[in-house]
């Protein structure tokens, strides 16, 4: 019998989803307003300490309503974590404005405190004082929010928290995004819950929340016409979408649980090859375990890229860890303080599949696979 495809990161559905997205069709509220989308936006305000919230289509255009909303324009620095997906970047470029890339540490994986302090100070002497932190919890690790946020208060840089990949962790018992001046969540099919494609905007601003929300649906003016005086976006999240999310949020934890778990059984069961390294949380640290990752050492017998295509020759999909925004073609001409921590995950680092949809038999089967990758 053929094995069946295991994927990084799937999504899944249950009943729930499926109730509410039958009351949304069958009370006709399927456009981007109704009472499943006031009620989603809710419930993350509940577990975002009661911040105000935006629902929106994606983290992307959550990250590009906090980039407009904080005034960045053509010509402004934003300093952004190099280790990270584009989409964290993207929409710098969007304003016109200069995306500054930051090295990470090696033990959260995050943007560095020391390489933030100093990019500040050489941007400053150079006349170009940065206007915003755009800063990412990578795989649901917490970066070090106490002396991040002690470095941008003292130059007075309001940051935007990206929690895209961190819904569900927590930081000294603190939800990720919702230490800063914006936070921001994604629910992309991949993520540990979906809303097929969201994301959200959160602050304690409720002013800046509406005025998002007004952005997201064409900034659209108060009038029996089609009144605007503001540039408007195509950003908010449909209410079909947000029934979904409402199933989804209802077994986050169970979700962040399940994925801990599947992190504790690869580390388990993969501490004998010497050459696998798993990076652990730091006191206080609380991490969603979003994707278990891991490193190969230098004097491995294999690459990651032939355990990537080792798995991938049975169907197991694994996944190099993200290429530095430093080193890509469209950004390569960007400024960039530090490179070597982040090239060195790059070079070292692979995902494994962390999906919570995952059974025992499928972690059976990677973790053999990945033992007998080393064994040859």
């Amino acid at each position: 019998m053929e094995n069946k495809k295991i994927w990084l990161s799937s999504p899944h559905m249950g009943e729930n989803e499926f109730k509410y997205v039958t009351e949304a069709f069958d009370l006709n509220w399927i456009s981007p307003v109704g009472p499943h989308l006031n009620k989603f936006e809710e419930k993350l305000s509940e577990i975002s300490e009661g911040k105000d919230v935006a629902a929106v289509s994606s983290g992307t255009s959550a990250i590009h309503l906090a980039l407009i909303l904080l005034g960045i324009k053509n010509g402004d620095e934003v300093l952004c974590s190099s280790f990270t997906f584009s989409a964290s970047v993207n929409p710098i470029v969007y304003q016109a404005a200069t995306p500054i890339f930051l090295d990470s540490e090696l033990d959260t994986w995050n943007m560095s405190p020391e390489f933030l302090e100093l990019a500040i100070k050489d941007r400053i002497t150079r006349g170009k004082k940065p206007k915003a932190i755009i800063l990412v919890h990578l795989y649901g690790m917490p970066a070090k929010m106490n002396e991040i946020l002690e470095i941008a208060n003292k130059y007075d840089i309001p940051i935007i928290e990206d929690a895209a990949e961190g819904l569900g962790s927590t930081y000294f018992g603190k939800p990720l995004g919702c230490m800063s001046d914006f936070g921001i969540y994604s629910f992309n099919g991949n993520k540990i819950i979906t809303t097929s494609g969201g994301g959200a905007l959160i602050s304690s601003d409720s002013e800046m929340i509406n005025k998002a929300k007004f952005l997201a649906t064409q900034a659209r003016d108060d009038a029996p016409h089609y009144e605007h005086t503001h540039i408007g976006y195509n950003y908010r999240l449909s209410n079909v979408s947000a029934s979904i999310g409402l199933g989804q949020l209802e077994v986050l934890q169970d979700r962040v649980k399940k994925r801990r778990e599947i992190f504790n059984f690869y580390k388990t069961q993969l501490s004998e090859i010497k050459e696998i390294s798993f990076p652990d949380e730091i006191e206080g640290f609380y991490s969603n375990r979003w994707l278990t990752t891991i490193l190969i050492s230098e004097d491995s017998k294999i690459t990651k890229e032939e355990l990537r295509l080792f798995l991938e020759k049975d169907k197991i999909e694994s996944r190099p860890l993200w290429k530095p925004m430093h080193m890509q073609p469209i950004f390569k001409e960007y400024p960039a303080y530090g490179g070597d921590n982040s090239e060195y995950l790059f070079k070292y680092g692979l995902c494994l599949p962390s999906g919570s949809n995952m059974s025992d038999e499928d972690l059976i089967r990677i973790v053999n696979k990945i033992k007998q990758a080393f064994e040859n």
